[in-house]
């Protein structure tokens, strides 16, 4: 059956889908490969904020304790810290500044996380706490301008309610230490955008007594944060894991989640912000590669933001260190951060959000279609998976639309068609096919970056009615992105292409010899 798109937009395209991305931990931004690598991401997709783990973990250096005549004091070393954040205004980025882990001198207990060590206790100074959180924030504000400040917004801690992010999944502790933190962001300018609770999937039970918590104690909050996965248990292999999926309109259950368990509390009307998502949070499992993995997150990307006000993807990096330095080519991002910007499925699936439309015309269970200023008509399209792997998915899949593109004086359209699936735009399936290279040659470097490119098709469609017919059939976890616009046609009109060769009109063809002066 064939779509008729209507010519009226039925709304407009949020940005959510943009306004975060999520990275490993903060001070990986040190390196020149990272800053790279995120260059090419701004350049072609564009995020608002960026989001990591770790400000306050030893890496950064910030917790500085020290005796002097007698008497313990603490010294504040922003050095790393203003090279990140300097790094990420300069590629038009803002940080979405996540508190925590722990610096190990304040700590109340040895519990860590990750091999690089972040710390999940409680401090055992909550004054030095709350101190450590205004120096920041006074330094940042000083260094970077109140106004611009104020654009970041900051979560206080990571998934609480998991015991390897914070000891003993303490609710009560929790709570404090939000209570803490926020006041403190508060001391510093009233208009800081503050917020929580962080939580994973599977923990909402978190989110109404941290709205009673707040309101009961008058304790700010500007956001509601959470996360959202859709892997089951991990199936640990040499390094690497696998895991089981629920379906993608779990993720689009989860982003509703927060309003609907919030409905009735002071928080039911604030931003919500789902500061982590993706299929599974594992940076070891091999899903994120896959051209299946963008074509099961085409659905959740072309409609999150009906539903919050961000979604961030975790993560855009394959420099992503929670299970250790990666030990494969492929290991949980966007692209190959340290492999010269290999870019994988997912990757274009953004990079094709960011030529759409502001207009929505239409929407789909496999589809998303607009139109900008101009009048460009873009449509993406994806192909159905099946999440649950008992069959491969069905091997062609096919989006018949009318397309409203308008007039044009030579009655047609260009067409420009690109698109992934599981042999093209698929750095993953030419690594396999290599034979799985450990150390990849730079030959092999070169034909996977080539291999990674969407391929690209054009025609000239003809406009009837101001309508043009297009059947997009789409192959196995497919996502393609169609691009029409009228064609202008400025041809000249002593153009012939039959005479391409020189021939005059009439005249048999050429049997060779001649000059260009004989020919003239």
């Amino acid at each position: 059956m064939r779509i008729v798109v209507p010519e009226q937009a039925t709304g407009r395209l949020t940005d959510a889908w943009r306004a975060c991305v999520g990275t490993g931990r903060f001070e990986l931004a040190l390196r020149r490969d990272y800053q790279e690598s995120l260059a090419l991401v701004q350049r072609e997709i564009g995020f608002r904020h960026i989001r990591g783990h770790g400000l306050f973990s030893d890496g950064t250096g910030v917790y500085r304790p020290y005796e002097h005549q007698g008497s313990r004091r603490v010294r504040y070393a922003f050095t790393y810290v203003d090279q990140v954040i300097d790094a990420y205004l300069e590629l038009g980025i803002r940080p979405f500044l996540e508190l925590g882990f722990m610096p190990a001198a304040l700590a109340s207990g040895g519990q860590t996380i990750f091999w690089w060590r972040g710390n999940v206790t409680p401090p055992k100074s909550w004054t030095e706490w709350a101190d450590l959180v205004r120096a920041t924030l006074r330094h940042l504000v000083d260094r970077y301008g109140l106004d611009e400040v104020r654009t970041w917004p900051i979560e206080v801690w990571n998934e609480p309610n998991l015991t390897v992010f914070w000891q003993n999944a303490d609710q009560d502790a929790y709570h404090r230490l939000y209570e803490v933190t926020a006041q403190a962001v508060k001391e510093v300018d009233a208009a800081l955008q503050v917020g929580g609770p962080a939580i994973s999937p599977g923990s909402d039970e978190w989110l109404m007594p941290f709205a009673e918590f707040v309101t009961a104690r008058s304790v700010p909050v500007d956001f509601v944060s959470r996360h959202a996965y859709t892997s089951g248990p991990a199936q640990h292999v040499p390094f690497g894991t696998h895991q089981t999926l629920m379906p993608a309109s779990s993720l689009l259950d989860q982003f509703a989640s927060p309003r609907r368990h919030l409905q009735g509390s002071s928080l039911a009307e604030l931003p919500v912000h789902i500061t982590e998502f993706n299929s599974s949070y594992r940076p070891d499992n091999r899903v994120h590669d896959t051209a299946f993995n963008a074509a099961y997150l085409a659905p959740v990307v072309a409609a999150g933001g009906d539903l919050v006000d961000s979604f961030s993807y975790w993560t855009f990096s394959d420099m992503f260190e929670e299970e250790g330095v990666p030990a494969s080519l492929f290991h949980g991002g966007f692209g190959l951060l340290t492999h010269r910007q290999i870019k994988k499925p997912t990757y274009h699936l953004y990079a094709f959000m960011a030529r759409l439309g502001d207009e929505v015309l239409a929407r789909g269970a496999d589809h998303l279609i607009t139109r900008d200023a101009t009048g460009r008509v873009a449509v993406l399209a994806w192909a159905p998976v099946d999440a649950t792997g008992d069959s491969p998915g069905p091997e062609r899949h096919t989006v018949r639309l009318s397309l409203p593109v308008g007039t044009a004086p030579a009655g047609a359209a260009f067409l420009l068609r690109s698109s992934v699936n599981e042999e093209e735009g698929n750095a993953w399936t030419a690594w396999c096919e290599m034979g799985r290279p450990a150390s990849p040659t730079d030959r092999q470097l070169d034909n996977l970056r080539e291999a990674a490119e969407p391929v690209r098709r054009h025609a000239r469609l003809p406009i009837e009615g101001g309508r043009v017919e297009l059947d997009l059939h789409l192959s196995r976890h497919e996502v393609t992105l169609a691009e029409l616009t009228a064609v202008v046609d400025e041809t000249p009109p002593w153009w012939d292409d039959d005479r391409l060769l020189g021939r005059t009109p009439g005249d048999a063809p050429p049997r060779g010899g001649g000059t260009d002066k004989e020919a003239a």
